[in-house]
């Protein structure tokens, strides 16, 4: 497998994004890494790397606040879109960036391509559970404006991803929605709902976005306006959690020896709710694996998100995609 990393892209690049891959590439051996960037920006890392990693100079970078489809169109120099042609030219298999979103969006769709039958692909991400398997939840923030047809088509690819990438047998699908009852939300949610009971096997209903911790189902579909502030909200009370603890923690001696007694199980309850540890947004639908780190990931994110890129190529993700839209029914809607 050959993976293209994008290390320009992200608040802590060009750093952490070549941490991340140099232990990735440690760590996977078989894998060829394909470093896209400035040449003088990674030069000075160049030391520290394995075999396995290669440099593959880009002179431009897509700011993380320009206009995604002019920035994309006009940057053909950009480390993202230079990524993105090497998947299109199928010099990789996948690759992987945390630069700005919707530019990320614009280069798959541009260069990689829909899958055929597939209108509006989706960004998916995994959010923390109590249980800590986590929810797959799509869309993440590609599709703003969503009709039910499209909600039956993310239904279709979050259900083919837990089952290739989660290993989820047969994965329960949630529709979020503002309560339990199939007449509550907008008309478009209420048609989906309909949509999905008839056509989507283990559908277990609405799901309320405070259910979503405690492992009600596997997959939960909405529009990418609420995907990506539940994502962004999850995020943020994380992070704000972590630091009331330590700082709980650290006011007196006292609780301080607490702390050393709790060390194993603050450990896990961090791991479990960490957004590192839950790897990056595949973008789904499109024909190639282009997986998307959080702006903010740090190295240790960048190697769990390579690693879930590694694993969806190995699962043969792409195939089980193609599989499940073309068993979609049809619905007469775009």
């Amino acid at each position: 497998m050959r993976l293209a990393i994008d290390v320009m892209g992200g608040d802590h690049a060009p750093m952490a994004p070549i941490e991340g891959a140099i232990r990735a590439a440690l760590e996977h051996k078989q894998v060829e890494f394909i470093l896209v960037g400035r040449e003088e920006a990674i030069e000075q890392h160049r030391s520290n790397f394995p075999s396995n990693i290669r440099v593959r100079h880009a002179p431009d970078v897509i700011a993380s606040d320009a206009e995604p489809v002019r920035s994309v169109r006009r940057q053909p120099d950009s480390s993202m879109v230079v990524a993105a042609t090497l998947v299109r030219d199928n010099v990789v298999d996948g690759m992987v960036s945390a630069g700005n979103t919707g530019a990320f969006m614009v280069a798959g769709l541009l260069f990689v391509g829909r899958m055929q039958g597939i209108d509006r692909p989706a960004l998916a991400g995994l959010l923390p559970s109590f249980q800590g398997n986590g929810v797959l939840l799509l869309d993440a923030g590609a599709n703003t404006d969503c009709t039910d047809a499209h909600l039956l088509s993310f239904a279709k690819m979050g259900q083919a991803y837990a089952q290739v990438a989660m290993k989820i047998e047969r994965p329960r699908i949630g529709l979020i929605n503002i309560g339990a009852e199939p007449n509550k939300g907008n008309e478009v949610v209420k048609s989906a709902y309909r949509l999905l009971k008839r056509e989507m096997e283990g559908f277990v209903g609405n799901v309320e976005s405070r259910e979503m911790l405690r492992d009600v189902c596997d997959v939960a579909v909405c529009d990418g306006f609420v995907g990506n502030t539940l994502v962004k909200f999850y995020e943020g009370a994380g992070a704000g959690l972590f630091d009331e603890l330590r700082a709980m923690f650290m006011q007196t001696r006292l609780t301080r020896l607490t702390a050393l007694f709790l060390r194993q199980g603050l450990k896990r309850f961090k791991m479990r709710f960490d957004y590192a540890e839950y790897g990056g947004g595949p973008f789904l639908g499109v024909n190639g694996i282009l997986v998307k780190a959080h702006g903010s990931s740090s190295p240790r994110a960048f190697q769990v998100t390579i690693n879930q890129a590694i694993k969806m190529h190995q699962n043969g993700l792409i195939h089980a995609l193609q599989e499940a839209i073309a068993n979609r029914p049809e619905t007469g809607e775009t």
